[in-house]
Order: structure tokens, then C-alpha cells, then sequence
């Protein structure tokens, strides 16, 4: 025996018999390729990605996006200097915009499609191809009868040839003998439409995200609105949006209608609201101005947009004199709303003051009341509107920082003592009074109450994709959940007498199917008279 050939007899025998010698396949660069599409592409590894999508998205809305609040973000990394820049590089501040919830996204997208494209091959070659020949023994099929009934066996088989088509049966006869029949092919298709409108649905949240955006605006009674970015108090554009395209089109809110629940004896929902609508002036595009209104679960349509009414509230019409007596700022200021009854909190910030900047930080009442439990109002309703305020001076935008409108940044800043000295100074102002601040600094005057509208204007170009599919998924999810995929055998031979024919009947579900014996029974009702 030559030694090539003694090698060879040893690599096949593996000579200490514990298999060390059995040559193990090798996978080529093909090979893995091919294996790793395979793993990406079954179903585990969608449900995987799916859910895996589902835990991304957590951090989203649990820390604050800088898309959507960068003042809010930049005061939780600052209050936060452990956790906060970490989590900052990791993108939990932009976890939508993030690389690695792309990857999820992008991975769960092609493992979808990976899934959808062989079971849509292989279930059109089903529908194209007849149903199996019936096996021999129909007794070992997992639903089974046998009966003998009167007449010739062709006659017969055409009776529950006629009887399985009206149970929407597809028949076949493979033999003189036997017949072959098969239905619920809508429960694959049902599948299978529930994963394509999956991909509909991720296509269609990634368009809106790509091209839609999203601006919130405080628009008080009398102001108007100009689409414009530097007009939005808050804006969230998607990465292929044009910032300097955006629709022009102008929305003045001209009145401010809520109504509140007043019988305290009532249903125990006293100062509940009841309705809310603005009364607005809709000027597009080619300037041709309606009337419209905005209510709750009524959006007002832009034609690339709409707008939605958010909320309300009170902005209190302020205006800050200098020593000299100079109007250096006169607004109708917004204050923002923290409980039923309307308790506001803002802030009043003064640039243009001299020597130093000016800011005021308080609350406004719309039905007032300063207690022992501090300042609060009795009712959302405007009945008795107090302005109460603590007054700063300083530096109002210390280190350039984004801030809330609503709060005052005192870190710069130092109280205004009283003008005895001996406390901080606080102001309490109804609407008409001015109180002069110590020291030459100037004045404070509450001119009157005007409401604002809390607006949301959004263009979502696929959200009517994202809802047909969602739709869509869930008919698919109906077909695959209450349609069965059944087979049906019959087989007709002689039976013991004269004129007589032994029908043989067996069933079988592609899952598990208590229903599938009474739809035998169910069948061979067609044959009682010949019994």
C-alpha cells in the first residue's frame, strides 16, 4: 500500500475511533456570506430586530431629544456631568438620528424583505401547482371516516367532488379513485401581507422622518404667525429638509374661546374644561385669506401641513420702564400653566436694561390667592388675574446657554432686595397697577390679560403610506389568525354489496385544528341519502 494511499485510509477511518480523524467541511468566503444571509434573514432574527427596535426607542422618551428640547438636554447634561456626556456620545440626547437605531432599522428592514421574498415564491408555486396525491392509508391521517353509502363509486366522488368545491375547496384527481383538495391559501397570504405592510410601515416612518418636521409655536390673541423658522419657538426638521423652502402661508389667531365647568355641585369636575376653539385668519400661499377654526381633534389643513391646537394659556401684557421712564419692553408674555386651575409660571427678560440686565420670574393667578400654601389660583377662569414676581439683575444669558422662555437663568444674576433691605424684593400687580422699582432702576406695569393658543404645526408626507400599511398589517394578521390551511383525501372503491361504494375520507391541517374532524363530518353530509 503506497503512503498517499495509507493517508487516506486513515483520515476516513480516524484511527483512534473517537472521530478525530473525520474531516470536518470548511466554509469559504461564499459559504459564510451565504450562512449570514440565512441567519439575517429568518424569522427569529426579525422578531429579534423587531423587538430590539421597540428597546432602542425607550431612550427616546426617557431622556430629553435635542431635536425637540435642546434648552432641556443641555440642562440635563449640565445637571448631570457624570452620566450626561456619556450617554451624549452613545445618542441617547438624538436617539432617532443615532447610527446605531439606524442599524437596527436598516437591518430589520432587508431581514423583512429577505423573509417575504422566498415564501412569496414558494407560495405561488402552491397555488400554481395541484394539491398532493392521497396517500394510501388514509386512517393514518390525523382526522379520518370511512363509510359505505349507495351507488357507483365515479358517481359518487362527483358528489364530494361538488361537496369540496362548496366548501371552496381547490379539487383534483390525480386517479379514477381518488380526489385531492386543498384550501386556505389566503392564511399564507395573509402572513405574508402582514410582513409586506411592515416594510410599508418602515418606509413610511422613514419618509415622514426624512422629510417631515415638526414646530410647536405660543401664539397669543391679536399676534400673527409667519411660517418662517425664526417664527418657531421650537422646530424639529427632518435630515432632507429644506429649512428655507418650508410653505409660506401666514395663521393670525384673531380670538381664544375655552369654556370651564362652574357647578361645584356638579360631577365633581369644577373648572374642568369643556371646550376649547381659536378663531384664526388663514392667509396662503397666493393670499387669499378664511376664517378657520382650531379645536381639539379638529386640525386646521395648510395643504403640505396642519396644524394642531395643543394646549392654552394666559400671556400677561408687561411693560418695563427705565429710570427715565423709557418703554425698553412691552409684550404680552406667556406663562405657562401647571396645574387645573391654571397656576402659570414664566418669566419676564429685560436686555435692553441698564447698567445691568433685568429679569423677573414668578407666577400669574388667573383667580389669585397667596396663602400658606403659596401663590395659586381657585379657577382657570380669568375672574381676579394677579401677576406675582420676584425681580433679578445681572447677566440674563450667562456663557450663551439655550434656555427655556418660560424660566430665568439666575446663576448670572442677583435678587433685587426690598427697599427697606431686609428681604427680597416681591411684586404683587392686578391689571392697571405699576410698581416702581428701588433705586432708580424703574418700573413694572400689568397693562391686562390676553390668552395664547398652544400650536403644533406638522407635515408628515408619509403618514397616509404608514397608515394604509398599518391597516393593511393588521388584515393580513385577521387572515393568518383565523383561516386554516386544510387538505382533504377521498378515496372510492367497491364496497361489500351490490351497487355499493366504500368512500374512505381523511383530513389534515398544516398547524393544529380541532375543527378539522367536523369538517370531515361536515362533508360527508353530502352523502346522507345515499346511506
Amino acid at each position: 500500500m503506497s503512503t498517499e494511499t495509507k493517508a487516506r485510509t486513515s483520515a476516513t477511518s480516524g484511527g483512534s475511533g473517537t472521530g478525530a480523524g473525520i474531516a470536518q467541511p470548511r466554509l469559504g468566503p461564499i459559504g459564510w456570506l451565504r450562512w449570514m444571509w440565512r441567519q439575517l434573514t429568518s424569522m427569529r432574527t426579525a422578531l429579534f430586530l423587531l423587538l430590539l427596535l421597540a428597546i432602542g426607542a425607550i431612550p427616546g422618551s426617557t431622556f430629553p431629544q435635542r431635536s425637540i428640547d435642546p434648552a432641556r438636554t443641555a440642562q440635563y447634561i449640565t445637571d448631570h456631568p457624570g452620566i450626561g456626556p456619556v450617554l451624549d456620545r452613545l445618542g441617547f440626547f438624538e436617539v432617532y438620528s443615532s447610527p446605531w437605531f439606524a442599524a437596527i432599522y436598516i437591518l430589520l428592514f432587508i431581514s423583512l424583505i429577505g423573509c417575504v421574498l422566498p415564501r412569496t415564491k414558494i407560495l405561488w408555486h402552491q397555488v400554481r401547482s395541484a394539491p398532493p396525491k392521497a396517500p394510501r392509508r388514509l386512517s393514518r391521517l390525523a382526522a379520518h371516516d370511512e363509510v359505505e353509502v349507495d351507488g357507483d363509486p365515479e358517481e359518487v366522488r362527483e358528489a364530494l367532488r361538488a361537496a369540496l368545491r362548496r366548501r371552496r375547496y381547490r379539487v383534483h384527481a390525480h386517479d379514477d379513485q381518488t380526489l385531492s383538495a386543498e384550501k386556505g391559501y389566503l392564511r399564507e397570504a395573509g402572513n405574508l401581507l402582514f410582513h409586506i405592510a411592515l416594510i410599508g410601515v418602515l418606509i413610511g416612518v422613514a419618509w415622514g422622518h426624512l422629510l417631515g418636521w415638526k414646530g410647536d409655536v405660543i401664539l397669543p390673541v391679536g399676534k400673527t404667525f409667519a411660517n418662517t423658522l425664526s417664527r418657531y419657538d421650537t422646530f424639529s426638521p427632518g435630515p432632507w429638509v429644506d429649512v428655507n423652502a418650508l410653505e409660506p402661508f401666514t395663521l393670525r389667531l384673531d380670538a381664544m374661546r375655552v369654556e370651564f365647568e362652574t357647578d361645584a355641585q356638579g360631577r365633581g369636575q369644577f373648572g374642568a374644561p369643556r371646550d376649547f376653539e381659536a378663531t384664526t385668519t388663514f392667509t396662503d400661499a397666493q393670499g387669499t385669506s378664511e376664517q378657520r377654526s382650531i379645536r381639539v381633534n379638529h386640525p386646521l389643513e395648510t395643504g403640505n401641513g396642519t396644524v394642531f391646537l395643543l394646549g392654552n394659556g394666559y400671556a400677561p401684557k408687561i411693560t418695563v420702564r427705565d429710570g427715565e421712564g423709557t418703554i425698553i419692553y412691552s409684550d404680552a408674555t406667556p406663562f405657562l400653566p401647571q396645574d387645573n386651575f391654571y397656576t402659570s409660571v414664566g418669566a419676564v427678560k429685560v436686555p435692553g436694561a441698564t447698567p445691568k440686565q433685568l429679569g423677573f420670574a414668578g407666577f400669574f393667578l388667573p383667580t389669585g390667592i397667596i396663602d400658606d400654601q403659596g401663590p395659586r389660583s381657585l379657577f382657570p377662569d380669568a375672574l381676579d388675574p394677579q401677576l406675582a414676581l420676584t425681580a433679578f439683575e445681572g447677566e440674563l444669558f450667562p456663557s450663551g446657554r439655550p434656555q427655556s422662555v418660560y424660566s430665568l437663568d439666575t446663576e448670572a444674576m442677583e435678587a433685587i432686595p426690598a427697599a427697606d433691605g431686609t428681604d427680597q424684593l416681591r411684586i404683587l400687580l392686578r391689571p392697571g397697577q405699576t410698581f416702581e422699582l428701588p433705586e432708580g432702576r424703574g418700573s413694572i406695569t400689568f397693562d391686562g390679560v390676553e390668552r395664547f393658543a398652544g400650536l403644533s404645526i406638522r407635515t408628515d408626507p408619509g403618514k397616509s403610506l404608514t397608515l394604509v400599511a398599518a391597516l393593511a398589517s393588521l388584515a393580513g394578521l385577521v387572515a393568518s389568525l383565523v383561516i386554516r390551511r386544510r387538505r382533504v383525501f377521498v378515496r372510492v372503491g367497491p364496497g361489500e354489496g351490490h351497487s355499493r361504494t366504500l368512500v374512505s375520507v381523511g383530513g389534515l391541517a398544516k398547524d393544529d385544528d380541532d375543527g378539522m374532524p367536523a369538517e370531515i363530518e361536515h362533508l360527508l353530509t353530502a352523502l346522507e341519502g345515499r346511506r
